[in-house]
């Protein structure tokens, strides 16, 4: 019985990405939503409250799904430039990989205010994975050391941001993901040491 009502509810979830992408937050309907999942509207109350909550729901899931993606990525690198490689191949590909999260994202979450806090938490999130990538690289001596870590870590947030915005307004006509390397070199290009 878990199972099916789990299995119901991450249906529910996706089908409501997939009509706010279409939609947008704001015109889309539960009756929409209920009809993509192929389930009937009143069904919809039996898991979340109203549509803001789904949207509350769906963005806790998305951003749990992608940042344990992130977090193992990160782990993965053997020193600052990797992980931060590996942290920004990752994003882009899991935004690749599921068009309307990244729609959602880009151009839908900004402009509703009644999850600013959700999406400053997870704006926070990101920002302390690459606090910690910096750190390390500033440590190591690959990264200049004379950068205030908050305005490098907003620069590259800003950058990797305004990269899935221009992928999403192009309808995903390219690869994502091949933006990761040369996003990263030139990022790397302006915080490394002189002469290394």
């Amino acid at each position: 019985m878990q199972k099916s009502k789990s299995r119901k509810y991450h249906k529910i979830l996706n089908s409501a990405g997939a009509v706010f992408a279409e939609h947008g937050f704001y015109k889309a309907t539960i009756s929409q939503i209920a009809a993509r999942a192929g389930v009937a509207d009143g069904t919809l109350y039996l898991y979340f409250k109203n549509k803001d909550d789904i949207l509350y729901q769906y963005l806790s899931f998305k951003t749990d799904v992608v940042f344990k993606k992130m977090n193992a990525a990160v782990a993965k690198g053997t020193d600052a430039e990797s992980k931060l490689r590996n942290l920004i191949r990752c994003h882009l590909e899991e935004f690749q990989r599921d068009q309307n999260m990244a729609i959602i994202f880009q151009s839908e979450v900004r402009y509703l205010r009644d999850i600013a806090s959700q999406i400053k938490n997870i704006s926070k999130m990101y920002l302390d994975l690459l606090s910690d990538i910096i750190e390390q690289g500033q440590i190591d001596g690959s990264m200049r050391q004379d950068l205030f870590v908050g305005l490098v870590k907003r620069f590259i947030l800003g950058a990797v941001e305004g990269v899935i915005s221009t992928w999403v307004s192009a309808h995903g006509r390219y690869d994502l993901g091949t933006m990761a390397d040369p996003l990263v070199d030139l990022f790397m290009t302006g915080v490394r040491e002189a002469g290394s």
